[in-house]
């Protein structure tokens, strides 16, 4: 089998400034094949989202090697990777990030819009086939606020499988969920897997979910490791701060691109589409900022 993901030798360092620097990972060697369902687990502050950033495009290596369904991105414009992320990659955040005021049906048609590959006709036809893959039939017309927790996050599992991309990366995709809906998205991904063949690459800090996978990456310290970490304590509260602080960052930067590919699509949606999925993108592009000043201001 295949691979579809190859990392080789991969390093992300942060310069803060003032000669401060953090290594994010430090020298990861992973190849993920095709159709695999695999979990990454570790500690806060291990690397882990980082590392579903490099697979997913979303950010560059220091240094190393990143090829994704044969191709090497590692050094791509922006431009190119926004094809190839729209193109081979699925996302699925833990906030869902649903445009608040489109509804079901029309959050998973976007990806399809931006593609350009096939008709309205055939755009509305796969998103109600998508929908109903994961349950949500009855939910078309409903927006997000009108739907629980666990129903966001099934249209966000429809809407990254728009595409049909290579790989569908999830970044603690059960965290704002109770933990019965949290099974039932795990399982449902599972089930995607198995009956469609999709590769899945989940982080999560949760080992009854990682353990529905059948292969599991440990990390600790920016590299992956050949055993779980084994901890003496429980993070500290400055440390969950600190990855949720990345987190938010990481999802800043997703909504920051997507508002650039809405824009980079304006000519070819309708005026209200457009509109409608513009405020989306920046009511929830202000909430995360309000949340990210908060987080600082804690920090202080």
């Amino acid at each position: 089998m295949s691979n579809v993901v190859e990392l080789r030798n991969v390093v992300k360092t942060y310069d803060l400034g003032g000669a401060i620097k953090v290594d994010a990972l430090r020298g990861i060697n992973l190849n993920v094949e095709r159709g695999e369902f695999m979990s990454i687990m570790g500690p806060s502050g291990c690397g882990k989202s980082t590392l579903l950033n490099i697979i997913g495009g979303l950010d560059s290596p220091t240094s190393g090697q990143v090829i994704i369904d044969g191709i090497d991105i590692t050094h791509m414009s922006e431009r190119d990777l926004a094809h190839i992320r729209r193109e081979k990659i699925g996302f699925v955040f833990q906030f869902f990030n649903l445009v608040p005021l489109l509804t079901a049906l029309e959050n998973v048609q976007i990806p399809m819009i931006f593609a350009g590959r096939y008709s309205n006709a055939e755009i509305k036809e796969r998103a109600i086939e998508l929908l109903r893959l994961v349950g949500l039939e009855h939910r078309l017309h409903h927006r997000p606020n009108q739907m629980s927790g666990g129903e966001q996050q099934r249209v966000a599992i429809a809407r990254a499988l728009a595409n049909e991309p290579s790989i569908i990366l999830a970044d603690e995709p059960t965290g704002n969920v109770d933990r019965e809906t949290g099974l039932k998205i795990i399982h449902l991904m599972k089930n995607l897997n198995e009956t469609l063949g999709q590769t899945f690459i989940i982080v999560t800090h949760d080992p009854d979910i990682a353990h529905i996978s059948k292969r599991i990456i440990y990390m600790l310290d920016g590299q992956v490791i050949p055993e779980p970490p084994r901890l003496t304590m429980n993070p500290s509260s400055s440390i969950l701060a600190e990855e949720r602080r990345k987190m938010l960052l990481s999802e800043l930067k997703w909504l920051e691109v997507s508002i650039k590919n809405l824009e980079a699509k304006k000519m070819k949606l309708n005026k209200e589409s457009y509109l409608q999925a513009k405020l989306g993108y920046k009511k929830r592009l202000e909430m995360l900022k309000k949340a990210l000043q908060e987080e600082y201001k804690g920090r202080r």
